[in-house]
C-alpha cells in the first residue's frame, strides 16, 4: 500500500467518523468539534486530488471561520438542547424511512458505477503543463468567467441585503439613541439645579 493510499484511507475514515460523531453527540460543543474533525479531513482529500486552492478554502472559511462563529454562538447562548431534541424525537420516522432512501440511491449508484478509461488521465492532468492548480482556478475565474463570477458576487450581496431588511423589526418598546435629538437639546433644559437642605436627601 503507498503512503497516498493510506492517507486516502485515514482521512476518509476520520472523514465519516467525524460526520457521525456530529449527528449523534449529545453536547453541542462536542458536535461542532466533530464537525471541525471532518472539515480537517475532507482539506486532505482535496490536497490528495490536487486542489490545494479549495482545501485552504475549506480551512480558512470553514474550520477558521463558520465553526468558530458556531461554536461561539452554541457556548454563549443559553439554547435548552434538551427541549429541542424532545421536539425533534416526533420527526424520527421520517427521518429514518429519509435516510434509508437515500442509503437505497447511493447504492444503486455505486452499483451502476464504471470506471472511465480516461479517468486516471483526467485526475493527473488537471491543469495544463507548468502551471499551478491556484494560478489556473484564478484565470479561469478572473478571465473566462469573469462576468458569471461578479454577478455570482452580486447576487450573493443583493440576497444578504434582502435578508437584513426581511428580519429587520423597529420595535417601539426598545429605547433607541436619536443623535438630532442630542445635538439639538438645550442646555438650560437639559439640566436641573436642586437647592438640598442639609440633613435632607434627593
Amino acid at each position: 500500500m503507498t503512503i497516498a493510499a493510506l492517507a486516502f484511507y485515514l482521512f476518509a475514515i476520520c472523514a465519516i467518523i467525524g460526520g457521525l460523531f456530529t449527528v449523534i453527540s449529545r453536547n453541542p460543543v462536542h458536535s461542532v468539534l466533530w464537525l471541525i474533525l471532518a472539515f480537517l479531513s475532507s482539506a486532505g482529500l482535496f490536497v490528495l486530488l490536487g486542489a490545494e486552492f479549495v482545501a485552504m478554502l475549506l480551512v480558512i472559511v470553514y474550520v477558521g471561520a463558520v465553526m468558530v462563529l458556531f461554536l461561539f454562538v452554541v457556548m454563549m447562548l443559553d439554547v435548552d438542547f434538551a427541549e429541542l431534541k424532545a421536539e425533534m424525537a416526533k420527526y424520527m420516522p421520517l427521518a429514518l424511512l429519509i435516510g434509508v432512501v437515500i442509503l437505497m440511491q447511493l447504492g444503486m449508484a455505486y452499483g451502476a458505477w464504471e470506471t472511465s478509461a480516461t479517468a486516471e488521465a483526467a485526475r493527473t492532468a488537471v491543469t495544463p503543463e507548468g502551471v499551478e492548480n491556484t494560478v489556473a482556478l484564478g484565470v479561469l475565474l478572473y478571465d473566462k468567467y469573469f462576468l458569471l463570477f461578479q454577478l455570482a458576487g452580486l447576487i450573493l450581496l443583493v440576497a444578504m441585503i434582502g435578508a437584513i431588511l426581511l428580519t429587520l423589526r423597529h420595535r417601539k418598546d426598545i429605547k433607541r439613541q436619536d443623535v438630532l435629538a442630542q445635538m439639538y437639546r438645550d442646555p438650560a433644559k437639559a439640566m436641573e439645579l436642586k437647592d438640598v437642605k442639609p440633613g435632607q436627601g434627593l
